[in-house]
C-alpha cells in the first residue's frame, strides 16, 4: 500500500519515527500514528498516553511526558523505593504504614533511619533528574515525616541530615545536557511550605535575581561558570519551620537572639569548582512587621566535624532598614538573620539607667581631675612616693573619659578599631597600677610591723612607670599581633567575643584582682600585731580608725568595684556597678586627699589665696598640728603619705 515505507531512509520517516533496518518506518517509543498511516516527512508520530490505563498502580499518580510517563504516590503516601521509582517493585504506602515496615538499628528511630536512606539514596544517584513535581512531592513528604521530630530548642543533627537531602534533591532538577549556549534555564518549585528557585546557564550570559519566600539572590553565576567549562546552575530555597531545628540557641551571644528572617539555602550543585569570584548578596526581609530596636546579624549554619552552630564568618550587613536587610556573603550555606536585643533578660534600654550612668560618670571625672591637680601640685614630704596613685587617677580619667565619649563611635571601622585598641590600653594600664599601688601599700606596711623609721621604700618612680605601662603595652601588642580584627563591633567600640578575644582583658583583669584581693588580706592580717600594740587613748584610737578605714576603702577603689562587672543578673547589681564603678576618682580623692592632714592643710592655704587673706602661710597649718601619743600611729600616718 505504501511500497516507499518498505525501501525507507534515515531521512524518508519523519519526526519521532525511525528506520527499521527490515526497510519499514516504525514511531520511537512512546509514540504512535494513526490507523492505516504509516509516518512520512509529512505525517507525524503523535505522543501516546502511557497514563491512560495507569500502569502506576494503586495510591499512586500517573504522569504523562512526552514520548514517556513517570509515577509518584499520592498525597500522604510514600514510595517504598525511596527516590527511585521501581516499575513493579515499587508500592505505596501510608506514613504510619511505611515506618512500621521498617527494620531499624537498635538506637535509632524510624524518622532518623528513613531520613538516612533518604540520604543514601540521593548518594547513590549523583546523576539522577528529577521534575518538579518529584521534588515538591519528595520534599512535602520529608517535612510530613519530620513534623513529629520537633524538639524543644534545635536539633542540629536533624537540621544537618534534612538540608543535605534537600540539596541532593535539587541538584536532581539540573539536567546540564539540555543547556545550549548562551542559553538560560530557569525552575521554579513552589507549595505551601517550599519555594525552590533554579536557574541553570551556559555561556557569558546575565544571571536573573533569584527568590525564595520573598527573598533575593543576586549572584554572578557566568563568572563561576568560566571556572566549569562554561556552564553553571545555582539554587535558592527555603522551606518553612527549619527554624524548628535551626533555632537562634546555637549562636553564641551573651545577648538575648531571636530569628528574623526565613531560613534560606544557596548552593551551587552540579558544579565542580564552587569558588565564588565576587561576594554573593542576600536580601531578607524581616519576620516582625513591626519595627524593634536591636542589632541584626547576618549567620551561615556552620558544621565543624561534630560541632554546628550558627556564624558570622565571611558575611557582613550591608544596609537594614525596617523591612528588610542585605547580607554579603563570600562563600554560600544556609542563611538568616538573627536579632540581638540586648542583655540576658532581654530587657530594652532603661533611659533612667543611661541618665544615672551619664551624671555618675559626670561626677567621677570631675574628683578624678580634682585628684590629679591635687596629686601635682601639692607639696608632699620628701619621703613620700605618689608616683602610682597619680597615674591610677591619670589612666582611670583617660579611660572613663574615652569610653563615655568614643565605644559608640562605629561609623568608621578603622576609628572604632583605633578606640577599642586605646580604652584596651588605658584599662589594662589602670589595673596594673592598681596591682602597683597594692604592692607600696604592701612595703610600706611590711615596715611598720618591724616598728622602723618609715624612708622613701618601694619601688623607684622609673621601674612602676616601665611596668605600669610596658606590661599593658605587651598584653595589646600580642592580642593585635594574634587577632588584629577583634577590636572594634557593628554596636560598640570595645573587644570583639569572636574567638574568645575579649579574653586578652578579662585574662589579665581577673589575675590582677586576684591578686588584689589576696594582697589586701595579708595586709591587713599584718596589721593586726601592730595596731594591737598601740596604747589605748583618744588620738590613737582615732588613728586607727582612720587607717583601716583607708586601707578598706582603698580595697573597694583597686577592686570590689570591678568585681561586680562580672554579675550583671539584676537592675540592682547594674545600677551598684555604674556607681561604684564610676566613683573611684571620688572615692580617690575622698580617701587620699580630703582624709589627708597636709592635702587639708595644702587646701586651706589655697583657699586663703583666693580670698586674698594676709598673713603667714602656716598659721592655718599650725591650728591642725597633732601631738600624736606614740611613734607607731606617726609612722602608720606618714606610710599613708609615703604610699602616695
Amino acid at each position: 500500500m505504501f511500497p516507499g515505507h518498505r525501501n525507507c531512509t534515515s531521512t524518508s520517516c519523519g519526526p519521532n519515527a525511525e528506520c527499521t533496518s527490515y526497510g519499514g518506518c516504525v514511531c520511537i517509543l512512546g509514540y504512535e500514528y494513526p490507523v492505516n498511516v504509516l509516518p512520512t516527512p509529512e505525517s507525524f508520530c503523535y505522543d501516546v498516553d502511557e497514563c491512560a490505563p495507569n500502569p502506576c498502580g494503586a495510591r499512586t499518580d500517573c504522569y504523562n511526558t512526552v514520548g514517556s510517563f513517570y509515577c509518584l504516590c499520592m498525597e500522604g503516601y510514600i514510595s517504598s523505593t525511596g527516590v527511585n521509582w521501581v516499575s513493579g517493585t515499587t508500592v505505596c504506602q501510608s506514613t504510619e504504614e511505611y515506618l512500621a515496615s521498617l527494620t531499624l538499628p537498635e538506637g535509632q528511630s524510624p524518622e532518623m533511619y528513613f531520613l538516612d536512606q533518604m540520604t543514601k539514596d540521593l548518594e547513590d544517584n549523583p546523576d539522577l533528574v528529577l521534575t518538579e513535581k518529584k521534588v515538591t512531592d519528595i520534599v512535602t513528604m520529608i517535612l510530613a515525616i519530620i513534623a513529629n521530630m520537633k524538639p524543644k530548642d534545635g536539633d542540629s543533627e536533624i537540621a544537618n541530615v534534612v538540608l543535605n537531602i534537600l540539596e541532593g534533591l535539587v541538584s536532581a532538577l539540573v539536567d546540564p545536557t539540555s543547556l545550549e549556549d548562551k542559553q538560560v534555564i530557569q525552575k521554579n518549585v513552589t507549595a505551601p511550605a517550599i519555594d525552590i528557585n533554579l536557574v541553570s546557564l551556559k555561556g557569558d550570559t546575565e544571571t536573573p535575581a533569584m527568590l525564595a519566600m520573598g527573598n533575593m539572590m543576586t549572584i554572578n553565576l557566568a563568572a563561576v561558570a568560566k571556572n566549569n567549562n562554561g556552564s553553571a546552575s545555582a539554587v535558592l530555597m527555603s522551606i518553612d519551620g527549619m527554624e524548628t531545628f535551626m533555632s537562634s540557641s546555637f549562636f553564641e551571644s551573651e545577648n538575648v537572639t531571636e530569628m528574623y528572617s526565613d531560613i534560606i539555602t544557596a548552593t551551587l550543585p552540579k558544579t565542580r569548582h564552587k569558588e565564588l569570584p565576587e561576594p554573593v548578596k542576600f536580601t531578607m526581609h524581616h519576620k516582625k512587621e513591626t519595627f524593634q530596636a536591636g542589632l541584626v546579624t547576618c549567620v551561615y549554619w556552620k558544621i565543624n566535624g561534630t560541632e554546628t552552630h550558627w556564624s558570622e564568618e565571611g558575611c557582613t550587613v550591608s544596609y537594614s532598614n525596617e523591612n528588610h536587610t542585605v547580607c554579603s556573603c563570600t562563600h554560600l550555606s544556609t542563611f538568616a538573620l538573627l536579632l540581638q536585643t540586648g542583655g540576658q533578660n532581654n530587657e530594652e534600654d532603661d533611659p533612667l539607667l543611661e541618665m544615672v550612668d551619664l551624671l555618675c560618670m559626670c561626677v567621677g571625672l570631675t574628683f578624678l581631675a580634682l585628684a590629679i591637680l591635687t596629686f601635682l601640685l601639692c607639696t608632699w614630704n620628701p619621703k613620700v612616693n605618689n608616683t602610682a596613685r597619680l597615674h591610677l587617677s591619670i589612666c582611670l580619667f583617660l579611660g572613663h573619659l574615652l569610653f563615655l565619649v568614643g565605644v559608640s563611635r562605629t561609623e568608621n571601622a578603622v576609628v572604632c578599631a583605633v578606640i577599642a585598641g586605646l580604652l584596651h590600653f588605658i584599662f589594662l594600664a589602670g589595673f596594673v597600677w592598681m596591682l602597683l599601688e597594692t604592692v607600696q601599700l604592701f612595703l610600706l606596711v611590711r615596715s611598720l610591723t618591724k616598728v622602723k623609721v618609715i624612708q622613701k621604700e618601694g619601688l623607684r618612680p622609673l621601674y612602676l612607670l616601665l611596668i605600669g605601662y610596658g606590661a599593658p603595652m605587651v598584653v595589646v601588642g600580642v592580642s593585635a599581633a594574634v587577632f588584629s580584627g577583634g577590636y572594634g563591633s557593628k554596636d560598640t567600640c570595645w573587644l570583639k567575643q569572636e574567638k574568645n578575644f575579649n579574653w586578652s582583658f578579662i585574662g589579665p583583669v581577673v589575675a590582677i584582682l586576684t591578686l588584689n584581693l589576696v594582697s589586701f588580706g595579708v595586709i591587713i592580717w599584718s596589721l593586726q600585731p601592730t595596731l594591737a600594740n598601740m596604747k589605748s587613748n583618744v588620738s590613737q584610737s582615732k588613728d586607727t580608725r582612720l587607717i583601716i578605714f583607708k586601707i578598706v576603702a582603698q580595697f573597694f577603689v583597686l577592686g570590689c568595684a570591678w568585681i561586680l562587672g562580672f554579675f550583671q543578673s539584676s537592675p540592682f547589681l547594674k545600677y551598684l556597678f555604674i556607681i561604684l564603678n564610676s566613683q573611684q576618682g571620688t572615692f580617690i580623692f575622698i580617701v587620699h586627699c580630703l582624709l589627708n592632714k597636709e592635702v587639708r592643710k595644702e587646701y586651706r592655704r589655697w583657699f586663703s589665696c583666693l580670698c586674698r587673706k594676709e598673713g603667714p602661710s602656716g598659721d592655718s597649718a599650725t591650728k591642725d598640728t597633732v601631738n600624736d601619743a606614740s611613734q607607731p600611729t606617726k609612722d602608720m600616718d606618714k606610710a599613708d603619705h609615703h604610699h602616695r
